[in-house]
């Protein structure tokens, strides 16, 4: 059965996210035990490695095994993007704060706050509030 060329070259991703980290190989090669010349092969494309080398190599870089495969965007993925790009940086860092908060939050009383979100919304237009007034919900 012949082998089918690969549709991503992990080398290339692997050298992408091990420089965007600061990482050399000799710090991937002390993280994994792997050789600092099989690391160089790899990424210069005359080697494919293992799935689990792989995980090795994603471990090393703390990253996911499948962030070396890019995958096909959802509909929804691409909808949440598009809503993301439209936010200005004031929308971002309250959605941030948010996030820090209720990550510990059990499911029920995150349902409790964003239902508490939409009452608010309901009674005062985002127009009429003054910012010391969105100032005092932090």
């Amino acid at each position: 059965m012949p082998k089918e060329k690969p549709k991503v070259n992990i080398g290339e991703v692997i050298r992408r996210y091990r420089s965007d980290r600061g990482l050399s190989q000799g710090d991937i090669e002390r993280r994994t035990g792997l050789l600092r010349c099989y690391l160089s092969r790899v990424e210069n494309g005359h080697t494919v490695p293992s799935l689990e080398t792989l995980a090795k190599i994603a471990e090393a870089m703390e990253i996911n095994l499948a962030d070396f495969f890019p995958g096909e965007e959802s509909p929804r993925e691409r909808e949440n993007k598009r809503l993301l790009g439209e936010l200005s940086e004031e929308e971002i860092r309250f959605l941030a704060e948010i996030k820090k908060y209720s990550s510990g939050l059990s499911e029920g009383d995150k349902r409790l706050v964003l239902a508490m979100i939409r009452k608010m919304a309901t009674l005062v237009p985002p127009q009429r509030r003054s910012s010391s007034a969105r100032r005092e919900l932090f």
